[in-house]
């Protein structure tokens, strides 16, 4: 798995600005209780790959000097959550209010808005760069695809009370790990990108120590454990989602977001650098 490079945080005043803020966002939504459903952790999907291109755009230094330090790691975690917990709080009172038909809607409308102008952005500053490479990231997306529709069509097929009761939600943790691990693998075995987290480095070395190593590299490994790994936590918490819906799915939402947050990443840094 792809993580940023380097931890760098603001001064301590704006750090505890933001755990504040953030900490007041989530203590309303305890409050409000809004409805959790397979519909609403799909809509928060581009909020996560918004904070991602967040992040991409501070390693190419597209931000200002004075304000680039909120969209380092780890603190674009907090910022990205501060905005996009806004956004679902906004929903909330516009649905209560009769403006909105859908909370989700609005979640995942705005989140698609903002993930947009960023990441045009993002693609115009790689564009002026002279950096724009984009075959391999692309390429890297279809291969998710087909990966993880037939991880979860095995799962369907085996596992048919498990894909029923995760929903949508399962198949986005799926799809979403599996993304972090094909763009990783292709980083790895193609473009020459390092992988700094352990877990993460020892599996790909043993791919690489492995005889296929000559003819399908070592990456093909990262992937299968990661797609498996998804696939076993997915049917862990069918129970849980069960019982208890509400948390159940956000626990799955919090879990994609640590595929899909990566992976969009590595796609975006792999197109504009």
């Amino acid at each position: 798995m792809a993580i940023p490079e380097g931890f760098v945080l603001p001064p301590w005043y704006v750090l505890a600005l933001l755990v504040l803020l953030l900490a007041a966002v989530v203590a309303l939504l305890w409050v409000l209780e809004p409805p959790v459903t397979d519909e609403t952790v799909i809509a928060f999907a581009p909020w996560m790959m918004f904070g991602s291109t967040l992040h991409v755009l501070y390693k190419i230094d597209a931000f200002p000097t004075s304000i680039e330090p909120l969209f380092s790691a780890p603190t674009v975690y907090l910022t990205t959550a501060i905005v996009a917990g806004s956004a679902w709080l906004l929903g909330s009172f516009l649905y209560a209010a009769g403006f909105q038909r859908s909370i989700a809607r609005f979640v995942g409308v705005s989140g698609t808005a903002f993930f947009t102008v960023f990441a045009v952005f993002t693609l115009y500053h790689g564009w002026m760069a002279g950096t724009i490479e984009p075959f391999w990231p692309v390429l890297s997306v279809v291969i998710t695809g087909v990966v993880a529709a037939l991880a979860w069509l095995g799962l369907s097929l085996w596992f048919t009370d498990v894909a029923a009761i995760t929903g949508l939600s399962g198949a986005f943790v799926v799809f979403s790990q599996a993304l972090d691990g094909v763009t990783t693998a292709v980083g790895y075995d193609v473009l020459g990108a390092g992988e700094d987290v352990p877990a993460s480095q020892f599996i790909l070395e043993a791919g690489a120590a492995l005889p296929t190593y000559e003819y399908v590299g070592a990456g093909w490994l990262f992937v299968l454990v990661k797609v498996v790994l998804a696939l076993v936590v997915v049917g862990l918490f069918a129970d849980f989602v069960r019982e208890e819906p509400r948390r159940g799915r956000i626990l799955l939402g919090l879990i994609a977001a640590i595929g899909l947050g990566p992976g969009t990443h590595n796609v975006l840094l792999f197109v504009v650098a």
